[in-house]
């Protein structure tokens, strides 16, 4: 393999090259991985050779991939059956999760909706009634629709009359979605199928004619798991008729990376159409006058400068909320009929909290913040004048607050780490909350704590992070730990209550939350700061929480594992290849492992906002430092680590966790195990059924109770075949 001496390539193919210098392990004896061939595939990126001998783990249909993943879910699976207290984990977390939970109801038509779960359902049921004191009638049962719970329920919404709800299922956890059409009296199914439905909702014509959807054209069996996500459009579905009738409302043949989100507005008069380019936080906003007959599709904010989300109007008199020159956002009111940013009005300034949501209720604007990565909620009129403050159960994440203008009342939901989700009635006219759905779950919250602590990063920001254990936690290193992140794409970790975590705590583990930059806990600029050229910097803050807990002594680097999904999937890669020496062991889930490539898959090119791309020179340079993929090296000391995935993952796809656990094994020098668990019949996560998600966690805290030493010593060496065996179909 030949590599350019004055490139970056001896310190990015470490993994991969026979030059890598060997670190320094602990004798021990590893796992008898099953070998992993490797092709001669090497592509030049603005000048630098960058070698990729896992190319054809990408291919996740061929012959050669699934004998590679049945001989890794072979040895994984042997490793974690010979865990001691597997099964008893496992049996306290069905203890756990069998307890009735429901969703914030919401009022349509007349009728109230809501889901619940009577604890240990693969999915949650949908249920209607007409009053709050109606008895509850069963109108979806996504369990019925399926044998073994994985189609799910994806989205619902309902018809303004009542009458009809259109609803969109999931298979498999995929981002794929059927859209089809209930009667809401009969519980009956119309001939209405829509299909090849990606990252849409449903909007209703104000008449129930019909509804607005997004969709991309029908891809090749091939292409459907894999395949780039391009162009997609919006079309209007009259009930009755096919998919091939459907009219098509917009679209932008010059622009394939634009998506469209619809709403109609309340009065009916309006289809405002969201349009958004990717992942970027910015978006633009059209619309179309559904008042007058072939009206065209208007550009209202077409600068993409900021994010502007549709809060509710009032005629030409459109609300929305934006960072436009206020990173943590505000609320504006903008006539449609003089359009110019000089004539906005500020109805609500920016405040020192951030604003994650605003809603119209009762004529009054309620708006949910967060201060320090909690909720604050709050009640203005509709002149920007504080009501009053919502006052909340404690410190913890409320959501929901739903309804239209003229509705008295609405709905919400209130969670912590120790409180169960609890579904509370909200009286807009009073200002009273009480409580409408309280679960029961079979634990002791006074046994426990949480804390929120600051601590510095590298560069000498602030970052908090939460701290969950029981009470009276002895502050002397030898706490096994789970510290979790994010930190990527606006998004914002908040206080949540779940029995998975609570398992963990309770078996004398300690959960810890980071609230690194990248996400929306500060606003824009919390999030920018961790973006692109910047991403090292939510690498540094995870590294720094990691070494605030040493130097805290809550744990020690023998006692402290590190966990992520999906963008915290990288999160975890890139920690782990950067500092293996402060883990004892790591998870990446479902992670974005290989940062050169990920833009080549379904919509991986999308998040090219948040990470850029290494089709761009100077992008490139700060990916390949820190892909997870192109920085393992040979003869590391890594952690112990079970990278997690799906057959079914079209958002990201399987192949990086393919190709990251190939390289490695290969890689690892130390006597800690490197598996890979692949999940079947299971996507990216939602939708995943109950019974899935009880198997994964077990799988999950018995392998990290085993790496930081919480159960008893056994012999976990698994050998499914003879050393140095090739899998099936390897060369």
């Amino acid at each position: 393999m030949q590599f350019k001496r004055a490139s970056l390539v001896l310190s990015l193919l470490a993994a991969f090259s026979g030059n890598a210098l060997a670190q320094t392990c602990p004798a021990g004896n590893p796992l008898s991985y099953p070998v992993t061939k490797k092709v001669d595939q090497q592509d030049n990126y603005h000048g630098t050779t960058v070698a990729d001998p896992y190319r054809w783990l990408e291919d996740a249909n061929s012959a050669e991939t699934k004998a590679w993943v049945e001989e890794q879910n072979k040895l994984t699976q042997g490793y974690l059956q010979q865990i001691p207290n597997r099964e008893a984990i496992k049996q306290r977390l069905t203890k756990l999760w069998n307890y009735e939970r429901f969703s914030t109801p919401f009022r349509e038509g007349g009728r109230y909706f809501y889901s619940r779960n009577d604890g240990l359902q693969n999915q949650s049921v949908l249920y209607t009634m007409k009053s709050l004191n109606d008895k509850p009638r069963v109108l979806l049962d996504p369990n019925t629709l399926s044998s073994d719970g994985t189609v799910a329920l994806a989205d619902i919404s309902v018809g303004p009359n009542g009458k009809f709800m259109a609803y969109s299922t999931a298979a498999s956890g995929s981002d794929w979605n059927e859209i089809k059409v209930r009667n809401i009296d009969t519980g009956v199914d119309t001939e209405d199928h829509i299909k090849w439905v990606k990252f849409s909702n449903t909007a209703w014509a104000h008449d129930g004619s019909g509804f607005y959807y997004s969709r991309y054209d029908e891809p090749s069996e091939a292409a459907k798991l894999a395949g780039v996500n391009y162009f997609q459009k919006l079309y209007f579905h009259k009930l009755g008729t096919p998919q091939s009738a459907d009219q098509l409302v917009y679209d932008r043949p010059d622009q394939k990376e634009w998506g469209f989100g619809a709403h109609v507005s309340d009065d009916g008069r309006y289809l405002i159409i969201a349009n958004r380019q990717g992942t970027e936080r910015k978006n633009r906003i059209f619309y179309k006058d559904l008042g007058k007959k072939d009206s065209k599709v208007v550009g209202l904010l077409e600068n993409f400068d900021a994010a502007y989300n549709f809060i509710d109007n009032d005629g030409p008199i459109f609300y929305f909320s934006t960072d436009k020159n206020a990173p943590k956002s505000r609320v504006i009111a903008i006539d449609i009929r003089k359009p110019a940013p000089d004539q906005w009005k500020e109805l609500v300034p920016e405040s020192a909290q951030t604003l994650v949501s605003a809603n119209i209720v009762n004529k009054q604007l309620v708006l949910n913040y967060l201060t320090d990565a909690h909720s604050a909620v709050k009640v203005f009129d509709l002149r920007g004048k504080l009501v009053r403050e919502l006052a909340l159960p404690g410190i913890g994440s409320a959501s929901g607050f739903g309804g239209k203008r003229n509705d008295s009342e609405t709905f919400y939901s209130f969670t912590s780490f120790t409180t169960p989700t609890t579904v509370y009635r909200y009286d807009a006219k009073s200002g009273k909350s009480s409580v409408y759905r309280q679960p029961k779950v079979d634990f002791d919250p006074s046994a426990f704590e949480t804390r929120q602590e600051f601590f510095t990063s590298r560069d000498g920001t602030k970052v908090p992070m939460f701290i969950v254990s029981k009470k009276g936690m002895k502050l002397d290193g030898s706490n096994p730990t789970y510290l979790y992140g994010y930190g990527g794409f606006n998004v914002a970790l908040t206080p949540s209550f779940s029995v998975a975590n609570l398992a963990w705590v309770e078996m004398g583990g300690v959960y810890v939350m980071a609230n690194l930059r990248g996400g929306g806990e500060y606003g824009e600029a919390w999030h920018k700061a961790g973006t692109k050229l910047q991403k090292q910097n939510v690498f540094d803050d995870f590294i720094g929480a990691a070494e605030h807990l040493i130097a805290t002594k809550v744990t020690s680097p023998a006692k402290l594992s590190i966990g992520g999904g999906s963008n915290g999937g990288l999160l975890v890669g890139a920690t782990m290849t950067q500092r293996p020496d402060l883990f004892a062991a790591a998870i990446p889930a479902v992670g974005v492992l290989d940062m050169l490539r990920f833009h080549k898959f379904t919509i991986g090119w999308a998040w090219t906002s948040d990470y850029g791309s290494s089709d761009n020179a100077d992008e490139f340079k700060a990916l390949v430092k820190y892909s997870p993929l192109h920085n393992l090296k040979a003869g590391g000391c890594y952690p112990a680590t079970m990278v997690m995935t799906a057959d079914h993952d079209d958002r990201v796809v399987p192949a990086h966790s393919f190709k990251f656990a190939a390289a490695a094994q290969a890689a690892q020098g130390g006597p800690a195990p490197v598996l890979i668990r692949i999940e079947t019949k299971a996507g990216h996560g939602a939708g995943k059924p109950t019974s899935k998600q009880i198997e994964e966690v077990a799988d999950r805290w018995g392998f990290l109770g085993r790496a930081l030493g919480m159960t008893p010593a056994a012999d976990v060496a698994v050998q499914p075949k003879a050393a140095g065996a090739p899998v099936s179909g390897a060369k």
